[in-house]
């Protein structure tokens, strides 16, 4: 089984695929304190409820964008899967040219997402992806990664109105019942939500608009269902892109093939 990992600020999912199937994920809260062992008893645990052992895993590939982790994940897969895992970063094929102007600067995950949405459309993209913060990835009909855009997450900008404005409460994140709210938390919900959707949907058409050619836009991430059900640009939702990418990726170096670099 191969053992995918995706670590992002918020949170950690991890994917055994057997073959091209994804048999099980798992979405755990990214934390740096965790030491080796006590990530490896949390894994152990995971795979304790789907009857799978650590003797199971054959590879490992790892996505990541909390760079203090990183050693962290390397270090247990060595100790506990007995394994050197794929890194995706510097070095590493992916298939796909990276046309920023630095192409180290780019988050992992958001090649990843490229990479996998690029391989199941085969056109020009709009990779959407809500975490903890919301990417916006363009990506051409020739398969090339031109850049994008970054904002601040969902909850980032919920956790902060609560946080510097002293008589607003934390709410939930929600679709709210109509725009023209009554109570405090409704009205919250309304700017929050329907905020957001607006804030995906002038992007999408601004990239549209400057890239001068019909894209599909996809979204990925937790809160891409709630968004997306009110959002006029988005086309499909694909929950598992990053984890699909992360095995498109182990591919393309496990067997050695010709193939672009990150």
């Amino acid at each position: 089984m191969l053992l995918v990992i995706d670590i992002g600020n918020s949170n950690t999912v991890l994917g055994l695929y057997g073959g091209e199937a994804l048999l099980k994920s798992w979405r755990i809260t990214t934390d740096k304190t965790r030491t080796v062992d006590e990530y490896a008893i949390l894994i152990d645990r995971l795979f304790g409820l789907s009857e799978v052992q650590f003797k199971n895993v054959s590879d490992v590939i790892i996505s990541c964008v909390v760079p203090p982790l990183l050693n962290t994940f390397v270090a247990l897969c060595q100790a506990y899967f007995d394994k050197k895992p794929y890194v995706v970063g510097p070095g590493i094929k992916t298939g796909m040219p990276i046309l920023y102007d630095n192409p180290k600067e780019v988050g992992a995950d958001r090649i990843v997402n490229a990479v996998a949405a690029y391989e199941k459309y085969r056109r020009s993209l709009i990779v959407v992806d809500f975490g903890t913060a919301t990417t916006f990835d363009y990506i051409s009909a020739k398969g090339e990664y031109l850049g994008g855009a970054i904002a601040p997450g969902v909850a980032i900008s919920a956790e902060a109105l609560f946080e510097r404005a002293s008589k607003l409460p934390r709410v939930d994140l929600s679709r709210p019942p109509q725009v023209i709210a009554r109570n405090t938390v409704a009205s919250m919900q309304s700017g929050i939500f329907y905020g957001y959707v607006g804030l995906v949907d002038g992007i999408v058409a601004r990239m549209k608009q400057e890239a001068g050619e019909p894209s599909l836009v996809v979204a990925t991430g937790g809160l891409a269902p709630l968004i997306s059900a009110d959002s006029k640009a988005i086309d499909e939702i694909e929950p598992m892109l990053t984890l699909e990418g992360l095995l498109i990726i182990y591919h393309r170096n496990k067997g050695g093939g010709k193939s672009s670099e990150y």
